[in-house]
């Protein structure tokens, strides 16, 4: 038998936890698709899927084949596409990963354009507020945020992360505005609990600074501190990619801008340089060009935006009291 067929079998059958959809997609029979399976496991020397009556998974060994079959395939494809033998649409599935708060505000709508280039490409996205292990969860892309990467992965950086410290008008127009970092220590700050010191790493020039905060809110959840900002529950440090929007339309205003908060990386993160999918080097290419330049997209329509003087804050609790 046909050793790229059985090993497209294996492919279609693993992503998609069921041999009737595997020959749906591949237009052959659900008969057909068990003997290329039974016969590339005999071929291999091992079981590669748990069959039941109701699905299918993985065996450990189906699991290290799965992705050296799909390079092959990739591989496959690019030769016939490099020979010209036949033009051949990218093709092929990529998990990829990141945090919920970035998925939501920028991943999900790239995806959707890179969806509309390579229209044979599939992606799940992973949306959590955790690290995922790529090799357990077979992902093949993670979109991560810091300065502090794990060294047994390759990454390729895409673009900066800023933040800003921010706070609603309405949270504003009752405590005021904090006029130095020193003066966040007086203040209630929505803070996330995973961390453990709370502080907020500023710097101005040359000078940094560490400032211990403190607040009655904490949430594991980006979303969640950003909504509690905006209703007026304390000042938050937020990532700009995440309240561009807010900050632009002043529904959030930014709070001691002289003083940047620590930068972090945006990377995209995976697991080998060598025999790289088609599909994932195509979403390399894709994220590295769509947040290209030395200001993020986020941050082009912010840039010009300034907290508010403690002076004309003074001045408009003056008009209050009248």
């Amino acid at each position: 038998m046909d050793r790229l067929t059985a090993m497209q079998v294996f492919v279609e059958a693993a992503e998609r936890g069921s041999l009737t959809e595997a020959a749906a997609v591949l237009d052959m029979s659900r008969a057909m698709t068990s003997r290329y399976l039974e016969w590339l496991e005999q071929w291999l020397g091992a079981r590669l899927l748990h069959r039941t009556t109701r699905r299918i998974s993985l065996t450990d060994a189906g699991a290290e084949a799965l992705q050296r079959c799909k390079q092959v395939l990739d591989i496959t494809h690019d030769v016939q596409t490099v020979a010209g033998a036949r033009r051949v649409e990218p093709k092929g599935k990529l998990r990829i990963t990141a945090s919920t708060s970035f998925a939501q505000a920028h991943l999900a709508t790239a995806i959707v354009d890179f969806l509309a280039r390579y229209p044979q490409i599939e992606i799940e996205l992973i949306a959590l507020e955790r690290t995922v292990n790529l090799v357990d969860e077979r992902i093949d892309l993670a979109v991560r945020i810091g300065n502090r990467l794990d060294d047994t992965l390759v990454s390729r950086p895409l673009t900066v992360c800023r933040s800003a410290i921010c706070a609603s008008p309405g949270y504003i127009a009752k405590h005021g505005v904090p006029t130095t970092p020193q003066e966040l220590a007086q203040h209630r700050c929505i803070t996330h609990s995973t961390v453990g010191r709370i502080e907020y790493i500023l710097a101005r020039g040359k000078e940094s600074v560490r400032v211990p905060v403190r607040g009655v809110l904490q949430s594991n959840e980006t979303a969640v501190t950003r909504q509690a900002t905006l209703d007026g529950a304390g000042i938050a440090l937020l990532p700009t990619y995440f309240v561009s929007a807010e900050l632009a339309q002043k529904k959030l205003v930014r709070l001691l801008p002289d003083y940047e908060p620590e930068r972090l990386g945006i990377h995209a993160v995976y697991l080998s340089r060598i025999h790289q999918p088609l599909p994932l080097r195509l979403m390399l290419d894709f994220l590295a060009e769509r947040y290209s330049g030395a200001v993020a997209p986020w941050d082009r329509d912010i840039a010009a935006i300034r907290a508010p003087s403690s002076k004309s804050q003074h001045k408009r609790r003056s008009v209050r009291k009248q």
